[in-house]
């Protein structure tokens, strides 16, 4: 098993956060590390933000990706709805469209379809 001091874990970390450079206005983002994983964590910096998580564990070769629409109860404690979610998604190339789309609004749509599904269509 690697661990977050492997060479490999850190280049690989490394080339997804200087491929989310492009979007530093928009997002803040976090690294952190855990027994069996790690996460990058984006944060959205507007009035409504989003949350995107990426997690790549240590023993598996694929990464997960999900976005949530982050909201305030009672204007103090956060709450979170999730809007989107891939767990299967095997390499670094087509996680980066991935965070692409969902930054452009892939998770957005998805939501706003299925809300009109739920009011107009069922």
């Amino acid at each position: 098993m690697k661990n977050k001091f492997s060479p490999e874990i850190q280049s690989e970390i490394n080339e997804i956060i200087d491929k989310i450079q492009r979007w530093k206005n928009i997002f803040n983002y976090k690294i952190d590390f855990y027994f069996d994983g790690w996460a990058i964590f984006l944060r959205e910096k507007s009035a409504y933000p989003r949350f995107i998580i990426i997690f790549k564990s240590y023993n598996e070769n694929r990464y997960l990706i999900k976005s949530f629409e982050v909201s305030f109860k009672e204007f103090q404690k956060e709450e979170f709805k999730e809007l989107y979610s891939n767990d299967n998604i095997s390499t670094m190339n087509n996680l980066l469209k991935e965070l692409k789309d969902i930054i452009y609004g892939k998770d957005l749509i998805k939501e706003a379809s299925n809300l009109y599904n739920k009011m107009f269509i069922n």
